[in-house]
């Protein structure tokens, strides 16, 4: 432990990792607020891997961080200029001012009312809005910075190493009860609705009454637990850790991520597919307990097979672990 607190210090600015300390704090206090939700919602209950992902894709990246740490207080370091410069100013000045107004609201809220979904939510955006220009502000200056766009200004590569870890935990935090009941009413619609035009273009006689379908052997409810929020929310912080730790440019994890909300939404309806095929042979009450239960952990370990499976498509061998990437790659290349 001394020798890491020496390696630490030797190659971490005093204020960097003063700003380090501060936004552990507040990832602390987020992760205190939000492990109500993670034991109460079990469409949440994922997030107590989110502190454990966190620490793993930071110790990942460290030696990324250090070297564009380094850069940032080179001589011609980059540094936005021009409109750029007047943009970054105002962005980081608008976050800071409303994550530092919804913190203060979300534990004001918190302190009042006890645990709840907008105060959680509000403690969370107010922890983004702090942390990521903390970061920014507190990266080395340059003797000599040269002139660059925003894109290039090494603050900016230097906090984008920080996106995960900070932003992941927009994810574990649960949603506005309104905003979460509308969309698990649009998610069980579609699913509904797809479920029956399916059985009916196979000739299959199917009556769709809301959210119940009509079979043969009984009539089969579509419960809100089955619209598949709870595989969309794991699949999001599945597919953001992947595309965080084995893929480079930030298109790709984009649509990493995107794919990762695609496959929640099929396998969840090639779920909902199986059991009404089960339940229009063999009936409704075939489907429940142990049926039910296996598509469920069925269709989660197709999910994460599908996901690792469509990793080379990022090509994940041509990744070099045991290079340790330079100053000038944190400049040159997006994290």
């Amino acid at each position: 432990m001394p020798l890491f607190w020496q390696k630490f210090r030797a190659n971490v600015p005093g204020p960097f990792a003063a700003a380090l300390v501060l936004a552990g704090g507040f990832l602390g206090f987020v992760a205190w607020d939000q492990s109500h939700w993670w034991r109460v919602k079990p469409d949440y209950a994922f997030g107590w891997l989110v502190p454990v992902f966190v620490g793993f894709v930071l110790h990942d990246r460290w030696s990324r961080i250090v070297p564009a740490l380094q850069a940032c207080g080179e001589e011609g370091s980059p540094r936005a200029a021009g409109w750029h410069q007047w943009l970054l100013r105002a962005l980081v000045a608008a976050a800071m001012a409303g994550g530092v107004l919804m913190f203060l609201l979300g534990s004001f809220y918190r302190a009042g009312a006890g645990s709840s979904q907008p105060g959680t939510l509000a403690i969370t955006l107010g922890m983004v809005g702090i942390v990521l220009p903390l970061v920014l502000i507190n990266a080395p200056d340059s003797p000599a910075p040269a002139r660059s766009s925003l894109r290039a200004d090494a603050r900016v590569r230097l906090t984008a190493l920080f996106l995960f870890p900070v932003l992941v935990w927009l994810v574990s935090a649960p949603i506005v009860s309104a905003v979460e009941t509308q969309l698990n009413l649009a998610l069980l619609r579609r699913i509904v609705a797809i479920v029956a035009f399916i059985f009916d273009a196979l000739g299959l006689p199917i009556e769709q009454q809301g959210n119940v379908l009509a079979l043969p052997t009984g009539n089969v409810g579509v419960e809100d637990a089955c619209s598949g929020i709870r595989s969309l929310t794991g699949c999001l912080f599945a597919g953001s850790f992947l595309a965080a730790v084995f893929v480079e440019r930030f298109w790709q994890k984009c649509a990493l991520i995107a794919v990762a909300l695609f496959l929640a939404f099929f396998t969840n309806l090639l779920r909902s597919l199986f059991l009404t095929s089960w339940a229009y042979h063999y009936g409704p009450r075939a489907i429940e307990g142990t049926v039910h239960d296996l598509a469920g952990y069925g269709v989660l370990a197709l999910t994460v097979a599908a996901l690792l499976g469509l990793l080379p498509l990022w090509k994940l061998p041509g990744r070099t672990f045991a290079r340790r990437p330079s100053a000038s790659d944190n400049i040159s290349s997006l994290p």
